[in-house]
């Protein structure tokens, strides 16, 4: 168990880096970001700062020897620049979460070995192999996406024929995986931590919306069963145990139409569907993620207020003059310096008592 005054260095510099810098500095802890980027959110929360690229073996080295542990607030780090830290320092959540979740093909037979469910998937490295694999879904609509690096909803095509995935591959000019679309009754994910102990702490599932890739709101509590909820938490502890996972992790589901339950894809971090509980819980998830990676225990994931998380995208933070007026309203701004569109600026958590969300 890390004492307070130790160093947890954290890779990559955006939003969530930064929310992680606020939970560890609120716990005694110091914090050293790592990043190349020239605007970096998380240095206004971290104590120490080092822009150095993710290939430098000797920035990555000298920073190992200035922090007691390495987390990561994005799961695309290069997977060399983590074994290398991780022959050197702990690396919490582990090198193999990465490995898994930075493969949209080795995700999806990661999850199906576990006996979990997903949408259908075939993998298509070209034209003709993606014809292939639209036949083998059965001919009905998919979306072709990146195997890798593809998030709020860039890297990924719809296809309705296999004309169109083949037209796909060719120009996202990268290995991909098709996934047949399954009608759904909603969008759900559950953010769950995994301490050094092997103790699971989920929070609540979250109904979410996203609109052209992108969450927009994400509401607590779901409008599901309670059968639904609790499998939503079993089956992210399936996948903590599985990866022998330290920390918090975002798993994202789809409510089939009947209420079975499937895993679209995994986030080895924290989420950016369990902002709502930085003002709904005892602990946030940024709380929790910093409690796991520094060995100490976790805090019970209940929940006290109802709450909507809504995405402040491009313009929409140009409204916080009115958000702030709210009585219910928690605002959370990044520090983000340009407004553009699609780039997340902030959110707002409106909380409402137990049983009272409209």
């Amino acid at each position: 168990m890390l004492a307070p005054g130790s160093t947890i260095g954290i890779l990559g510099g955006g939003q969530l880096g930064r929310m992680l810098g606020h939970a560890g500095t609120a716990l005694g802890f110091h914090v050293h970001i790592y990043a190349p980027d020239a605007e970096l959110p998380a240095a206004e929360a971290a104590t120490h700062v080092t822009r150095g690229a993710y290939e430098d073996a000797a920035a990555l080295t000298a920073f190992a020897a200035a922090v007691d542990v390495v987390t990561y607030e994005f799961e695309n780090v290069p997977a060399s620049a983590a074994a290398l830290l991780n022959g050197l320092k702990p690396v919490r959540p582990g090198v193999k979460a990465l490995d898994v979740a930075q493969d949209r093909l080795t995700e999806k037979d990661f999850l199906r070995s576990l006996g979990l469910h997903t949408a259908p998937y075939a993998a298509a490295d070209s034209g003709a192999t993606a014809e292939a694999a639209f036949a083998a879904l059965g001919g009905r609509e998919a979306i072709v996406k990146t195997r890798r690096l593809g998030y709020d909803g860039k890297g990924q095509v719809r296809a309705r024929n296999a004309a169109e995935a083949a037209a796909a591959l060719r120009d996202l000019k990268a290995p991909c995986i098709l996934e047949g679309v399954v009608p759904f009754a909603g969008e759900l994910s559950v953010v769950a931590a995994r301490g050094l102990d092997g103790t699971i702490a989920a929070f609540d599932a979250a109904a979410n919306v996203h609109r052209e890739g992108i969450l927009r709101t994400s509401r607590v509590p779901a409008q599901v069963n309670t059968a639904v909820g609790a499998e939503a938490g079993r089956i992210a502890g399936v996948i903590l145990e599985a990866l022998d996972y330290v920390g918090v992790i975002g798993v994202e589901l789809f409510l089939a139409v009947g209420g079975a339950l499937l895993v679209n894809e995994i986030a080895p971090r924290v989420h950016n569907t369990g902002h709502w509980t930085m003002d709904a819980c005892a602990a946030s998830q940024f709380e929790q993620h910093m409690r796991a990676v520094a060995g100490w225990p976790l805090k019970p994931a209940a929940r006290w207020a109802d709450c909507e998380m809504e995405n402040l995208i491009g313009d929409d933070v140009l409204n916080w003059r009115a958000i702030a007026a709210e009585p219910n309203a928690c605002l959370h701004l990044y520090g983000k310096s340009e407004v553009r569109a699609g780039r997340k600026m902030g959110h707002v958590n409106r909380l409402y008592p137990l049983g009272g969300l409209p």
